[in-house]
């Protein structure tokens, strides 16, 4: 078994891509700001399931990765919020993002109750 089996992983890699690119949509000037900020908390989602999983080994350490997922998948939601207000004329691809990683976050928070709930760090 590996990080790259994981629906969580699969999903946020596939999105990191697509808001990757969608992010070069805005203004120059807006790239290396929240531009910037967008593609960084995308990217800290699937690093944060990649470096748990190498941890696993400790149950702990495991969920407290998965947390910092779940919370970069937050902002990642709060960078798209303020990008569907400030540019209209992008908002529904930062809107069907913003939609693909509310469902993202529903499914890491399942995974993380699982982990918490069934996670043996003898048997993973």
């Amino acid at each position: 078994m590996s990080y790259r089996n994981l629906d969580i992983y699969k999903i946020a890699f596939e999105l990191f891509l697509k808001t990757h690119k969608a992010s070069f949509l805005l203004p120059k000037y807006e790239l290396f700001e929240l531009g910037s900020q967008l593609r960084r908390s995308s990217d800290s989602i699937i690093t944060n399931i990649v470096e748990g999983y190498g941890r696993s080994i400790y149950k702990n350490d495991y969920i407290r990765f998965l947390v910092y997922c779940h919370a970069s998948n937050d902002e990642t939601i709060n960078h798209l919020e303020k990008l569907i207000i400030l540019y209209p004329d992008f908002s529904n691809e930062f809107e069907s993002l913003r939609n693909e990683y509310n469902i993202l976050g529903g499914k890491i928070n399942v995974y993380k109750k699982w982990v918490k709930e069934n996670w043996n760090e003898n048997k993973q």
